[in-house]
C-alpha cells in the first residue's frame, strides 16, 4: 500500500469527518480558540489598513494564529493540488452531468465546470451573475451571519450556539433555493 496514493481523491466520512471533528476541541482546549475562516480577512485589513475604521480598530495580533491557521489551509491545499492530483477526472453523478450538459456546461474535467468559471464567461451576464454577484454574496452573507458556513456549522453547532443552528440552517434553504431555483434560471442565460 502507497501511503501517497491513499491521499489521493477523496477520503471516506468515516475518516474526514472525525478529523474535522476533533479540531473543535483541540482548538478550544489550546486556547480558547473559535474555528472559522472568515475572521482571518478582518485579521489581514486590521494589519494592513491603516485607516481608523471602527471595524479594524482591534488588537490584531492576539488572533495572529488564525493567520498561521488560514495560511497552513492554503499551504496545504497548493500540496494537494500539485502533489496529491488525482489525475482521473471529477466524478460526479451521470444524471448531474446529463443535466448540466442541457445548459452547454460539458467540461467537467476540473474541479469546477470550466465553462462556467473561466475568464471568458467572466464577460457574459451569465459569468458576471455567478462569479460577481455570487462572490459579492457570499462575502455580504458571511458578515451578515457573523461568519462563514465553517465557523458556524462546525464551531458554533458544537459549541450549542443558537445564532449558529439559524445560520447553518439559513445556509441549507439558500443552498437548496440557489440550486433548484435561480442557479437554472441563470444557466439559461448567455
Amino acid at each position: 500500500m502507497n501511503l501517497i496514493e491513499d491521499f489521493r481523491g477523496p477520503w471516506p466520512w468515516y475518516v474526514a469527518g472525525p478529523l474535522i471533528g476533533l479540531a473543535i476541541p483541540a482548538l478550544l482546549i489550546m486556547g480558547n480558540k473559535a474555528f472559522g475562516i472568515s475572521s482571518s480577512l478582518r485579521h489581514v485589513c486590521a494589519a494592513c489598513i491603516p485607516a481608523k475604521v471602527p471595524y479594524f480598530s482591534y488588537d490584531w495580533r492576539k488572533e495572529v494564529w488564525n493567520l498561521f491557521f488560514v495560511a497552513g489551509v492554503l499551504l496545504g491545499g497548493l500540496i494537494a493540488g500539485t502533489l496529491l492530483a488525482d489525475p482521473d477526472p471529477v466524478q460526479i453523478a451521470p444524471s448531474l452531468a446529463a443535466y448540466l450538459a442541457q445548459f452547454g456546461v460539458t467540461d467537467l474535467s476540473e474541479m469546477v465546470p470550466l465553462d462556467l468559471f473561466n475568464w471568458e464567461s467572466l464577460l457574459t451576464l451569465r459569468g458576471l451573475l455567478l462569479i460577481v454577484v455570487g462572490g459579492f454574496l457570499v462575502g455580504f452573507g458571511t458578515r451578515y451571519a457573523g461568519g462563514c458556513t465553517s465557523g458556524h456549522s462546525i464551531m458554533g453547532l458544537a459549541t450549542l450556539q443558537w445564532p449558529s443552528l439559524v445560520a447553518t440552517i439559513a445556509f441549507m434553504v439558500g443552498g437548496f433555493a440557489m440550486t433548484n431555483l435561480i442557479l437554472p434560471f441563470i444557466l439559461n442565460l448567455k
